[in-house]
C-alpha cells in the first residue's frame, strides 16, 4: 500500500524532472524545437536618430553666447537679534539698497521676532558680518560683492552695538 507522502513526492518528482531537463538542455546550448520557433521579434529602430543628434549638436550656438553667470543670486541676510537669516532671491543687477528693502519686507511678511521698530529700508545698513564696522554702499551692485551672507543692522543701533562689541573685546 502506498503512503500518502510517497504518492505526493513521486508526482512532484516526475513533474520536476520534466522541467529540469528542459532547463538543463537550454543551459548546455541544446534548444528544443518549441524554443526555436518562438523567437522574439526585434522592434524596428530608426537609425537616423543618431545622425539628427549630431547635426543638431553642430548647429547649436557656441558657448560664448550663453550667460556664464547665474541670472539670480540666493542671498542670506541676518537681521540683528534674529535667530536665523532671511533668504532673498535677487538679480545680479540689483543694488545693496534693493537687497535691504527686500530683506526687511520679507522679515516683516514672515512675522519674525524680534519685531523691527521701523519697516522703512532707509533705517537699515548692510554689513559683511557683525565684526565689520564698515557698511556697504547702497548703490553698489550685488555682482561685485564677494559673499552671499550679510548682516542687516538698524542705523541708530549700529553705532551703539558696534562700540559695545569693541569694548567687550569680541573683535
Amino acid at each position: 500500500m502506498s503512503n500518502v507522502k510517497n504518492h505526493r513526492n513521486s508526482h512532484v518528482e516526475t513533474h520536476r524532472r520534466g522541467r529540469l531537463t528542459e532547463k538543463s538542455s537550454s543551459f548546455h546550448g541544446h534548444t528544443s524545437a518549441t524554443l526555436s520557433s518562438a523567437k522574439l521579434r526585434r522592434p524596428k529602430t530608426m537609425p537616423d536618430l543618431v545622425q539628427d543628434r549630431k547635426r543638431a549638436a553642430m548647429t547649436t550656438l557656441p558657448p560664448e553666447f550663453f550667460p556664464r553667470q547665474p541670472t539670480k543670486l540666493l542671498i542670506k541676510v541676518m537681521m540683528m537679534g534674529s535667530l536665523g537669516p532671511v533668504q532673498v532671491l535677487m538679480t545680479m543687477e540689483s543694488t545693496v539698497g534693493d537687497l535691504i528693502a527686500e530683506a526687511v519686507r520679507l522679515y516683516v511678511k514672515e512675522g519674525r521676532r524680534p519685531i523691527l521698530p521701523s519697516k522703512d529700508a532707509s533705517c537699515f545698513d548692510l554689513h559683511y558680518s557683525q565684526f565689520s564696522l564698515e557698511s556697504l554702499d547702497r548703490n553698489e551692485k550685488l555682482r561685485k560683492l564677494d559673499q552671499g551672507t550679510f548682516l542687516c543692522v538698524q542705523r541708530n543701533l549700529k553705532k551703539v552695538t558696534m562700540v559695545e562689541t569693541v569694548r567687550n573685546g569680541v573683535v
